[in-house]
């Protein structure tokens, strides 16, 4: 078996959490066609001690533990060798917004090594020490970088070839285009008192590309006018 051209590898104290959801749909599909390939490695393998311990108490005081430095890196140079040219990705809510720019860039390289942050964070060493890029899903903060590993996994696999049925189904996205996506509808034709707006079933492609363009226009400025140029 050849092996799949884009490949995912997650650094990881709980390796069981892999595949998870991305063994499912459209990605558990592409998965099983090798379209692309996945490996969970549990950092705990590099541990130290009979315990295999993989954190320590905060220098200077606090609370919480963290991830040393000499146990991720071995990790990470056991699973990326020194010429492997994916980018090594650090979840973690201080790193910069995941946004579709960065996933269309992302699916269309080679793949990624995906760093699972855990305790109260990563040993800041070793992040300036493997070059790890920190990469946020968003405002909050989850108990590790285990779902946010999920989701950018899942944003770049639904992107690669062959994976959606349509090309333009990956192009006509909400961001894709600085938009929100337009309303979508289908049959049937009247729900609840409430009709497919008429224009959608005109047959004027102009008319309904214009409509649609309006329609993104007006969510985006109602949702989220922050991704609208300043003016």
């Amino acid at each position: 078996m050849t092996e799949a051209p884009w490949r995912a590898t997650v650094l990881t104290l709980f390796p069981d959490m892999f595949p998870g959801p991305l063994g499912l749909s459209l990605a558990g599909d592409a998965l099983a066609r090798s379209v692309w390939s996945l490996e969970a490695r549990d950092i705990r393998d590099h541990g130290r001690g009979r315990h295999r311990a993989v954190d320590d108490t905060p220098a200077g005081g606090g609370a919480g533990m963290v991830l040393r430095a000499d146990v991720l890196a071995e990790a990470i140079d056991a699973a990326s060798p020194a010429d492997d040219p994916r980018p090594r990705l650090l979840m973690s809510p201080r790193g910069r917004p995941l946004d579709q720019a960065r996933v269309r860039a992302l699916a269309a390289g080679p793949g990624v090594l995906v760093v699972c942050g855990r305790f109260e964070g990563v040993d800041e060493r070793v992040i300036a020490g493997r070059a790890l890029e920190e990469v946020s899903i968003g405002d909050y903060v989850l108990s590790g970088g285990e779902l946010g590993a999920l989701v950018l996994m899942d944003a770049c696999v639904r992107l690669l070839p062959g994976v959606m049925g349509k090309e333009a189904s990956g192009s006509e996205e909400s961001f894709e285009n600085g938009l929100l996506e337009y309303p979508h509808y289908t049959r049937p034709r009247e729900w609840e008192g409430r009709e497919i707006p008429q224009i959608l079933l005109s047959g004027d492609h102009g008319k309904i590309a214009k409509w649609r363009r309006a329609e993104a226009e007006k969510l985006t400025r109602e949702r989220r006018p922050d991704l609208l140029p300043k003016r």
